[in-house]
């Protein structure tokens, strides 16, 4: 089966990343706002042309938010470089905060997997408040370039509800991780008692 419409959508978001990042780096923001604004718009129509075409696939379960993902890590990292020519800047311990979070997930997602065979791991209310903070965070700092005083002036409480939420969905994954191990752990031990 060839890639559907909606695949074909989250794709192209994956081909805006590369675009983004050379045209923040040397120096054109307007553009990158634009490859920026474009990238979220596939990352609604994809969503949209899947479940009106009913073209929901395995592959786009996994697609959508690895691109989500991508997009939103390259876009923390490139405007943490002070070398990018940009009026805001992402404060690098806000990258490696969130960028620790996702790793530490990853984790815990294929500790979880090896040890109870579990495949299926939907994210949270709070993850989703966490990415749109995250990306909240992303189009501050790029609209800083063009409405400088009142992006300024909300810039900080931005990336500091972005920081609790992060911290805050990253302890909620491994807690909710912790009681997927004991329930399987309980199950295990209930098989071997009635198995003896």
């Amino acid at each position: 089966m060839g890639l559907t419409y909606a695949n074909q959508l989250t794709i192209l978001r994956m081909a805006f990343i590369p675009c983004f990042v050379l045209l923040a780096i040397y120096g054109h923001p307007g553009a990158a706002t634009l490859i920026f604004l474009l990238a979220g718009i596939t990352d609604g129509l994809d969503g949209y042309v899947a479940r009106k075409l009913k073209q929901r696939t395995l592959l786009g379960s996994y697609l959508d938010p690895m691109a989500d993902k991508l997009l939103i890590t390259a876009a923390f990292v490139t405007l943490s470089m002070p070398s990018v020519p940009f009026a805001l800047h992402v404060p690098v311990w806000l990258t490696i905060t969130s960028i620790s979070r996702d790793l530490l997930i990853a984790l815990v997602v294929l500790i979880l997997h090896l040890l109870t065979g579990h495949t299926e791991f939907p994210p949270t209310f709070l993850g989703k408040c966490t990415t749109t903070a995250q990306l909240i965070t992303v189009s501050t700092a790029l609209l800083g370039n063009f409405l400088t005083k009142f992006t300024m002036a909300i810039f900080m409480p931005v990336v500091y509800s972005t920081l609790l939420l992060t911290v805050a969905s990253g302890l909620q994954y491994l807690k909710r991780s912790v009681s997927l191990i004991e329930s399987y752990q309980r199950a295990v031990g209930t098989d071997d008692k009635q198995g003896g």
